[in-house]
């Protein structure tokens, strides 16, 4: 067998939001020590108010607890066609939860919303989109993958994670860093998404997933063999130890996959 996911377990959001803090912050050092930035994908659902409270608390004042926004890149996991003003943007989400109540003195990170002008042109959306990727990580023909210092991701109550469906075709890209989705069971219809290899080829990887609603799934995504195919699955099976889950004590009520006691 080999090497396996992180799973914690907390008793609340708040020593949620506490612990991975100190796990986000990790990673942005080391993206710093590697290249002087953080290039973060951020996915949509709960997770931008989770961490919200998770850095924009103050810190204890050393430099190894500080964010530092303005050397982020923020990409997102996958974004909806929608206009950013609308109710299901993920930008919108993100910039409601997080980047309207940064305090000046962390920065502001860079960030990079789709084109809106493409809302009809979901293909061309996605090519745009990776093309942006490659213009941070460097042109695709140098690079076969882009490589993220964190990923971080949620998951939907089928096992889907980003824009990636159970049983969709799009589990089977390998080729396009960003794929269009314009079938997605989940409405609305219309998406962009990072591939399952650009997800799995992250430095980190983390998902958040809370509350007594996720723990059917949560048991399934690590408990039997179909859950391996999910998804959420497909990822913790690609990333293995790169992938940390971060949950409370209701999503993982039942899952007898061994929790971790601490980072």
């Amino acid at each position: 067998m080999g090497k396996q996911p992180n799973l914690y377990a907390f008793s609340d959001i708040s020593t949620l939001a506490r612990t991975l803090r100190t796990y986000v912050i990790e990673c942005q050092n080391a993206g710093f020590e590697r290249h002087g930035l953080f290039k973060v994908a951020v996915s949509g659902g709960s997770l931008p108010s989770t961490l919200a409270k998770a850095l924009l608390e103050p810190g204890h004042g050393g430099s190894e607890d500080a964010v530092d926004f303005a050397k982020w890149e923020i990409f997102f996991a996958d974004e909806r066609a929608v206009p950013l003003d609308h109710a299901d943007s993920n930008y919108k989400l993100l910039k409601n939860e997080l980047l309207d109540k940064i305090p000046k003195p962390m920065g502001q990170p860079n960030v990079h919303p789709i084109n809106v002008e493409l809302l009809d042109d979901v293909q061309e959306m996605a090519d745009q989109y990776q093309d942006a990727l490659m213009q941070s990580f460097a042109a695709k023909d140098s690079v076969k993958l882009p490589i993220f210092d964190l990923l971080l991701l949620g998951c939907g109550p089928d096992g889907h994670t980003c824009s990636l469906f159970p049983n969709h075709e799009l589990l089977r890209e390998s080729d396009a860093w960003v794929a269009p989705i314009e079938d997605s069971p989940k409405p609305p219809a219309k998406r962009i998404t990072l591939s399952l290899p650009v997800v799995t080829h992250g430095t980190k990887i983390a998902f958040v997933a809370t509350g007594a609603g996720k723990k059917d799934i949560m048991k399934q995504i690590f408990d039997t063999e179909e859950g391996r195919s999910l998804p959420c699955g497909l990822v913790n099976e690609g990333g293995a130890e790169k992938v940390s889950w971060f949950t409370d004590n209701g999503a993982v009520e039942g899952v007898g996959f061994p929790r971790r006691g601490s980072l």
